[in-house]
Protein backbone atom coordinates (compact mmCIF):
# COMPACT_ATOMS: atom_id res chain seq x y z
CA UNK A 1 0.00 0.00 0.00
CA UNK A 2 0.94 3.56 -0.29
CA UNK A 3 2.32 4.98 3.07
CA UNK A 4 3.27 8.29 4.52
CA UNK A 5 6.37 6.90 6.79
CA UNK A 6 8.54 6.53 3.89
CA UNK A 7 8.14 10.55 3.71
CA UNK A 8 9.64 10.95 6.97
CA UNK A 9 13.47 11.12 5.97
CA UNK A 10 15.88 13.66 6.24
CA UNK A 11 16.35 16.55 3.95
CA UNK A 12 19.54 17.53 1.74
CA UNK A 13 18.90 15.80 -2.01
CA UNK A 14 16.59 13.90 -1.32
CA UNK A 15 14.90 16.67 0.68
CA UNK A 16 15.12 19.02 -2.53
CA UNK A 17 13.58 16.76 -4.59
CA UNK A 18 10.95 16.39 -2.61
CA UNK A 19 10.52 20.48 -2.23
CA UNK A 20 10.06 19.88 -6.18
CA UNK A 21 7.69 17.20 -6.13
CA UNK A 22 5.35 18.76 -3.60
CA UNK A 23 5.00 22.16 -5.85
CA UNK A 24 4.30 19.50 -9.23
CA UNK A 25 1.82 17.24 -7.03
CA UNK A 26 0.33 19.53 -4.36
CA UNK A 27 0.32 18.30 -0.64
CA UNK A 28 -2.71 17.04 -1.56
CA UNK A 29 -1.72 14.21 -3.83
CA UNK A 30 1.98 14.10 -2.28
CA UNK A 31 -0.20 12.38 1.04
CA UNK A 32 -1.45 9.70 -0.90
CA UNK A 33 1.67 8.46 -2.51
CA UNK A 34 4.95 6.91 -1.56
CA UNK A 35 8.45 8.33 -2.30
CA UNK A 36 8.81 5.64 -5.11
CA UNK A 37 5.77 6.11 -6.46
CA UNK A 38 6.31 10.11 -6.77
CA UNK A 39 9.86 9.46 -7.97
CA UNK A 40 8.60 7.44 -10.72
CA UNK A 41 5.84 9.81 -11.41
CA UNK A 42 7.79 12.51 -11.82
CA UNK A 43 10.04 10.82 -14.41
CA UNK A 44 7.10 9.53 -16.60
CA UNK A 45 5.04 10.62 -18.17
CA UNK A 46 1.52 10.03 -17.76
CA UNK A 47 -0.91 10.15 -20.19
CA UNK A 48 -4.70 10.75 -19.09
CA UNK A 49 -6.28 7.99 -21.27
CA UNK A 50 -4.30 4.74 -23.33
CA UNK A 51 -3.23 4.64 -26.97
CA UNK A 52 -5.91 2.18 -27.95
CA UNK A 53 -5.01 1.18 -31.31
CA UNK A 54 -7.63 -1.76 -33.42
CA UNK A 55 -5.10 -2.89 -35.70
CA UNK A 56 -3.61 -4.64 -31.77
CA UNK A 57 -6.37 -7.17 -32.25
CA UNK A 58 -7.25 -9.66 -34.31
CA UNK A 59 -10.40 -12.05 -34.53
CA UNK A 60 -8.79 -13.96 -31.19
CA UNK A 61 -9.70 -10.29 -29.18
CA UNK A 62 -12.78 -12.44 -27.63
CA UNK A 63 -10.66 -14.95 -26.29
CA UNK A 64 -10.17 -13.82 -23.04
CA UNK A 65 -6.96 -15.79 -21.74
CA UNK A 66 -4.86 -13.48 -19.53
CA UNK A 67 -3.32 -14.91 -16.43
CA UNK A 68 -4.76 -12.19 -13.88
CA UNK A 69 -8.32 -11.71 -15.53
CA UNK A 70 -10.32 -14.72 -18.05
CA UNK A 71 -13.20 -14.31 -18.74
CA UNK A 72 -14.33 -17.31 -20.43
CA UNK A 73 -18.13 -17.25 -21.80
CA UNK A 74 -20.54 -18.65 -19.48
CA UNK A 75 -18.55 -18.51 -16.34
CA UNK A 76 -20.05 -16.46 -13.46
CA UNK A 77 -18.55 -15.05 -10.02
CA UNK A 78 -20.55 -14.51 -7.27
CA UNK A 79 -19.08 -12.21 -4.48
CA UNK A 80 -20.20 -11.11 -0.89
CA UNK A 81 -19.36 -8.60 1.04
CA UNK A 82 -20.12 -5.11 2.65
CA UNK A 83 -21.10 -1.36 1.77
CA UNK A 84 -21.46 2.17 4.18
CA UNK A 85 -24.73 3.71 3.36
CA UNK A 86 -25.66 6.94 5.95
CA UNK A 87 -23.08 5.22 8.57
CA UNK A 88 -24.93 2.26 8.63
CA UNK A 89 -23.22 -1.34 7.31
CA UNK A 90 -25.16 -2.78 4.41
CA UNK A 91 -24.84 -7.08 3.16
CA UNK A 92 -23.34 -6.38 -0.40
CA UNK A 93 -24.14 -9.37 -3.39
CA UNK A 94 -22.11 -8.72 -6.92
CA UNK A 95 -22.98 -11.29 -9.86
CA UNK A 96 -20.81 -11.13 -12.70
CA UNK A 97 -21.28 -12.95 -15.67
CA UNK A 98 -19.59 -13.40 -18.89
CA UNK A 99 -21.92 -14.16 -21.86
CA UNK A 100 -21.90 -15.52 -24.66
CA UNK A 101 -22.70 -12.17 -26.86
CA UNK A 102 -19.94 -9.98 -28.74
CA UNK A 103 -20.28 -6.84 -29.74
CA UNK A 104 -18.37 -4.68 -32.11
CA UNK A 105 -16.67 -1.65 -30.88
CA UNK A 106 -13.89 0.77 -31.74
CA UNK A 107 -13.42 -1.71 -34.84
CA UNK A 108 -12.42 -4.55 -32.34
CA UNK A 109 -15.11 -7.78 -31.20
CA UNK A 110 -15.70 -7.94 -27.53
CA UNK A 111 -17.13 -10.00 -25.22
CA UNK A 112 -20.07 -8.89 -23.40
CA UNK A 113 -20.25 -9.00 -19.30
CA UNK A 114 -23.48 -8.41 -17.65
CA UNK A 115 -23.06 -7.26 -13.35
CA UNK A 116 -26.17 -7.23 -10.89
CA UNK A 117 -25.14 -5.81 -7.80
CA UNK A 118 -27.66 -5.92 -4.76
CA UNK A 119 -27.57 -3.75 -1.56
CA UNK A 120 -29.16 -5.88 0.99
CA UNK A 121 -32.07 -7.53 -1.04
CA UNK A 122 -32.56 -4.29 -3.32
CA UNK A 123 -30.87 -4.36 -7.11
CA UNK A 124 -29.43 -1.14 -7.32
CA UNK A 125 -26.78 -1.31 -10.30
CA UNK A 126 -26.82 -3.49 -13.41
CA UNK A 127 -24.71 -2.92 -16.31
CA UNK A 128 -23.39 -4.67 -19.80
CA UNK A 129 -19.51 -4.00 -20.03
CA UNK A 130 -17.24 -4.70 -23.22
CA UNK A 131 -13.57 -6.68 -22.74
CA UNK A 132 -11.62 -7.51 -24.92
CA UNK A 133 -8.06 -8.88 -25.23
CA UNK A 134 -5.25 -7.63 -27.65
CA UNK A 135 -2.50 -9.22 -29.17
CA UNK A 136 0.14 -8.84 -26.58
CA UNK A 137 -2.17 -10.22 -23.81
CA UNK A 138 -3.41 -6.83 -22.17
CA UNK A 139 -7.68 -6.99 -21.05
CA UNK A 140 -9.54 -3.69 -21.92
CA UNK A 141 -12.39 -2.37 -21.22
CA UNK A 142 -13.93 -0.80 -24.35
CA UNK A 143 -17.54 0.48 -22.40
CA UNK A 144 -20.16 0.14 -20.36
CA UNK A 145 -23.76 0.40 -19.93
CA UNK A 146 -24.94 0.84 -16.56
CA UNK A 147 -28.42 1.21 -15.04
CA UNK A 148 -28.57 3.24 -11.28
CA UNK A 149 -31.86 2.18 -9.06
CA UNK A 150 -33.82 3.69 -6.34
CA UNK A 151 -37.14 2.02 -5.32
CA UNK A 152 -37.30 -0.48 -8.52
CA UNK A 153 -36.76 2.72 -10.70
CA UNK A 154 -33.54 3.98 -12.86
CA UNK A 155 -32.22 7.03 -11.71
CA UNK A 156 -28.88 7.22 -13.83
CA UNK A 157 -27.55 5.61 -16.83
CA UNK A 158 -23.96 7.22 -17.12
CA UNK A 159 -22.55 5.17 -20.25
CA UNK A 160 -19.84 5.49 -22.08
CA UNK A 161 -18.49 3.70 -24.86
CA UNK A 162 -14.83 4.03 -26.54
CA UNK A 163 -14.90 6.53 -29.04
CA UNK A 164 -18.14 8.40 -28.27
CA UNK A 165 -18.40 11.88 -26.72
CA UNK A 166 -14.66 11.39 -26.43
CA UNK A 167 -14.40 8.17 -24.63
CA UNK A 168 -11.38 6.16 -24.63
CA UNK A 169 -11.08 2.35 -23.92
CA UNK A 170 -8.68 1.73 -20.92
CA UNK A 171 -6.76 -0.89 -19.27
CA UNK A 172 -8.55 -4.30 -17.21
CA UNK A 173 -5.97 -6.13 -16.80
CA UNK A 174 -1.58 -5.60 -18.27
CA UNK A 175 -0.42 -8.97 -20.10
CA UNK A 176 2.35 -8.58 -17.53
CA UNK A 177 1.84 -6.63 -14.40
CA UNK A 178 4.60 -4.92 -12.51
CA UNK A 179 5.47 -3.62 -9.06
CA UNK A 180 7.04 0.28 -10.16
CA UNK A 181 5.47 0.52 -13.40
CA UNK A 182 3.41 3.69 -14.00
CA UNK A 183 -0.37 3.60 -13.06
CA UNK A 184 -2.74 3.28 -16.27
CA UNK A 185 -5.77 4.78 -17.76
CA UNK A 186 -8.92 1.96 -17.06
CA UNK A 187 -10.99 4.04 -19.08
CA UNK A 188 -11.47 7.57 -20.21
CA UNK A 189 -15.05 9.05 -20.14
CA UNK A 190 -14.87 12.91 -19.30
CA UNK A 191 -18.73 13.18 -20.09
CA UNK A 192 -19.60 11.26 -17.05
CA UNK A 193 -16.62 11.39 -14.79
CA UNK A 194 -15.39 8.20 -15.47
CA UNK A 195 -11.41 8.48 -15.04
CA UNK A 196 -10.71 5.44 -12.81
CA UNK A 197 -6.51 4.72 -12.87
CA UNK A 198 -4.61 1.39 -11.92
CA UNK A 199 -1.24 0.75 -10.50
CA UNK A 200 0.59 -2.31 -9.21
CA UNK A 201 0.44 -2.20 -5.33
CA UNK A 202 1.42 -5.28 -4.13
CA UNK A 203 2.70 -8.70 -5.40
CA UNK A 204 2.88 -12.30 -4.34
CA UNK A 205 0.11 -11.84 -1.62
CA UNK A 206 -1.91 -14.82 0.26
CA UNK A 207 -5.40 -14.55 0.32
CA UNK A 208 -8.10 -16.17 1.85
CA UNK A 209 -12.14 -15.95 0.83
CA UNK A 210 -14.95 -18.49 1.52
CA UNK A 211 -14.31 -19.80 -2.09
CA UNK A 212 -10.24 -21.33 -1.36
CA UNK A 213 -7.32 -19.65 -0.42
CA UNK A 214 -5.29 -17.73 -3.03
CA UNK A 215 -1.33 -17.41 -3.09
CA UNK A 216 0.78 -15.22 -5.26
CA UNK A 217 -2.17 -12.41 -5.72
CA UNK A 218 -1.96 -9.35 -6.98
CA UNK A 219 -3.37 -6.22 -5.39
CA UNK A 220 -4.15 -3.37 -7.93
CA UNK A 221 -4.79 -0.06 -6.21
CA UNK A 222 -7.65 2.25 -8.38
CA UNK A 223 -8.14 5.92 -8.20
CA UNK A 224 -9.94 8.19 -9.61
CA UNK A 225 -9.31 11.93 -9.49
CA UNK A 226 -13.28 13.14 -9.05
CA UNK A 227 -12.55 11.11 -5.81
CA UNK A 228 -9.59 12.43 -3.73
CA UNK A 229 -8.37 10.26 -1.16
CA UNK A 230 -10.57 6.92 -2.08
CA UNK A 231 -8.58 4.42 -3.39
CA UNK A 232 -9.76 0.81 -3.85
CA UNK A 233 -7.73 -2.21 -3.64
CA UNK A 234 -8.92 -5.53 -6.15
CA UNK A 235 -7.11 -8.64 -5.35
CA UNK A 236 -6.14 -10.86 -8.42
CA UNK A 237 -5.85 -14.72 -8.22
CA UNK A 238 -3.93 -16.21 -11.15
CA UNK A 239 -6.26 -18.44 -13.39
CA UNK A 240 -9.11 -17.07 -11.45
CA UNK A 241 -9.68 -13.17 -11.35
CA UNK A 242 -10.64 -10.98 -8.77
CA UNK A 243 -10.94 -12.70 -5.45
CA UNK A 244 -11.49 -9.96 -2.71
CA UNK A 245 -12.05 -5.95 -3.54
CA UNK A 246 -11.25 -3.36 -0.54
CA UNK A 247 -10.21 -0.02 0.61
CA UNK A 248 -8.45 2.76 2.27
CA UNK A 249 -8.18 6.10 2.58
CA UNK A 250 -10.64 9.03 4.56
CA UNK A 251 -12.22 9.96 0.58
CA UNK A 252 -13.60 6.07 0.48
CA UNK A 253 -17.50 6.86 0.53
CA UNK A 254 -18.93 3.53 -0.11
CA UNK A 255 -16.44 1.98 1.99
CA UNK A 256 -17.27 -1.74 -0.15
CA UNK A 257 -15.62 -4.92 0.64
CA UNK A 258 -16.40 -7.89 -1.15
CA UNK A 259 -15.78 -11.40 -1.20
CA UNK A 260 -15.41 -14.33 -3.69
CA UNK A 261 -18.04 -16.71 -2.75
CA UNK A 262 -18.65 -18.90 -5.89
CA UNK A 263 -16.96 -20.08 -9.09
CA UNK A 264 -19.63 -21.49 -11.92
CA UNK A 265 -19.67 -22.66 -15.39
CA UNK A 266 -23.25 -22.19 -16.62
CA UNK A 267 -25.68 -25.03 -18.30
CA UNK A 268 -27.11 -23.84 -21.55
CA UNK A 269 -30.36 -22.73 -19.36
CA UNK A 270 -29.10 -20.87 -17.12
CA UNK A 271 -26.51 -18.69 -19.86
CA UNK A 272 -29.69 -18.71 -22.38
CA UNK A 273 -31.01 -16.48 -18.99
CA UNK A 274 -28.05 -14.53 -18.52
CA UNK A 275 -28.14 -13.39 -22.55
CA UNK A 276 -31.69 -12.29 -22.25
CA UNK A 277 -30.42 -10.20 -19.31
CA UNK A 278 -27.81 -8.74 -21.28
CA UNK A 279 -29.82 -7.79 -24.48
CA UNK A 280 -32.69 -6.81 -21.99
CA UNK A 281 -30.50 -4.15 -20.65
CA UNK A 282 -29.45 -3.16 -24.19
CA UNK A 283 -32.62 -2.90 -25.84
CA UNK A 284 -33.26 -0.07 -22.79
CA UNK A 285 -29.75 1.50 -23.64
CA UNK A 286 -30.89 1.90 -27.28
CA UNK A 287 -33.92 3.91 -25.69
CA UNK A 288 -31.94 5.66 -23.00
CA UNK A 289 -28.62 6.23 -24.07
CA UNK A 290 -29.43 8.65 -26.92
CA UNK A 291 -25.94 10.38 -27.01
CA UNK A 292 -23.96 7.59 -26.64
CA UNK A 293 -25.33 4.15 -27.00
CA UNK A 294 -27.46 4.34 -29.78
CA UNK A 295 -24.17 4.91 -32.11
CA UNK A 296 -23.32 1.29 -31.19
CA UNK A 297 -24.04 -1.66 -33.50
CA UNK A 298 -25.95 -4.49 -31.64
CA UNK A 299 -24.42 -7.43 -29.69
CA UNK A 300 -24.47 -10.32 -31.28
CA UNK A 301 -25.13 -14.15 -30.13
CA UNK A 302 -21.72 -15.69 -31.61
CA UNK A 303 -21.12 -18.71 -29.82
CA UNK A 304 -18.40 -19.88 -31.85
CA UNK A 305 -16.58 -17.00 -31.92
CA UNK A 306 -12.87 -17.39 -30.15
CA UNK A 307 -12.78 -18.53 -26.74
CA UNK A 308 -16.61 -19.21 -26.73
Amino acid sequence: MRTLARLAGGFGVAGLFLAGVLMAFGIAQLCSMSVDAIAHQSLTSVNEFEDFDSKNFDDSSTHIDNKWFPLKPGTRFTYKGFTSEDGKRVSHRVVFTVTDLTKVIGGVRAVVAHDSDYSGRELVEAEIAFFAQDNDGTVWQLGEYPEEYENGKIVGTPAWIHGIQDARAGISMKAEPRIGASSYSQGWAPAVSFMDRGVVDQVGQKSCVPLDCYEDVLVIDETNKQEPGAHQFKYYARGVGIVRVGYTGEGEKTKETLELVKVEQLGPRALAAARAAALKLETRAYKISKKVYVHTPPAEHTPGAKGQ
